[in-house]
């Protein structure tokens, strides 16, 4: 049998090189991986003087960005693209992360063919409700989105995108990033992560088409992980998409692993996580 690949898919605001430390984990125990940059991220990013330092507030709040204009479905076909290219190098794993599970979710529904295994790190994966939707109910209550408003930069209706200010000084916008992303870091990881961040992400988080499909999206065999303390996407809310998603598809359920950390922990040690996809990866083979 042929070793599958892994392709690997970011969260908002995030980009390939926040996985090089799990590539380099995985590379060591024998597997290939592929980090995909979603358009507007990566080299793609838009990061303009106003964002260096000394900062120009109102620049940022106006400078027009690159991923203005880029909807879940060029997310989608990007992603078919390598997935089609990974394919015929043998079994593909397809593993996405926050965000990320929204795009990967909606892959799945329009190619399941070229996916072998979906995994999910507390990653969205939306079933009976819209993922903005979520927001709404019990198991998110404890997530405050205003809580990053002091970050905002500019409006984005009329940026037509997404802009946050990661490079703030303001401590109650970095406490809040801290306790959302990385409470378990020490203050040095999580700076370091949050200068791995880009400024700008799309507006488009997906609607009723992109909720998973049992007649595609149900027939591939997948994982959620979960992350135990996760504060931006709770461990209830976790344990609801993986509940949601057996239901849909009673005969093929996930298969649910567990990890301890917050949301961004599992990319700064990575070592866990590598050895928990090498497990699956052997299943595949």
């Amino acid at each position: 049998m042929q070793q599958p690949t892994f392709v690997l898919v970011h969260g908002a605001f995030a980009n390939s090189f926040s996985f090089a430390p799990l590539q380099a984990e995985l590379g060591l125990l024998g597997h290939r991986s592929v980090a995909v940059d979603l358009p507007g991220h990566g080299f793609e990013a838009t990061f303009t003087h106003a964002y260096q330092t000394p900062q120009d507030p109102e620049g940022l709040a106006t400078a027009p960005g690159s991923i203005k204009g880029v909807t879940l479905a060029d997310n989608v076909a990007h992603l078919i693209g390598i997935l089609e290219r990974a394919k015929r190098n043998g079994p593909v794993i397809l593993v996405s992360h926050s965000r990320g599970g929204i795009t990967a979710t909606a892959a799945a529904n329009a190619r399941p063919d070229l996916i072998d295994r979906l995994v999910y790190v507390s990653a969205w994966c939306p079933v009976r409700l819209d993922a903005g939707d979520y927001y709404a109910e019990p198991e998110m209550a404890e997530v405050d989105p205003a809580a990053f408003a002091s970050a905002l930069a500019g409006n984005p209706a009329d940026l037509g995108l997404l802009r946050v200010n990661f490079r703030t000084a303001n401590p109650d916008a970095l406490a809040a990033f801290k306790a959302a992303f990385f409470a378990d870091g020490t203050d040095e990881q999580f700076l370091t992560f949050l200068n791995t961040f880009q400024p700008d992400e799309n507006l488009d988080f997906g609607g009723s088409a992109d909720r998973a499909q049992a007649a595609t999206w149900g027939r591939i065999p997948k994982t959620y992980i979960r992350l135990t303390d996760d504060a931006s996407l709770p461990l209830a809310l976790q344990d609801r998409l993986i509940r949601e998603g057996d239901e849909l598809t009673p005969d093929n359920p996930y298969d649910v692993r567990t990890l301890e950390g917050s949301h961004l922990k599992w990319l700064a040690d990575p070592a866990p996580a590598a050895r928990l996809l090498a497990e699956l990866a052997a299943s595949e083979e």
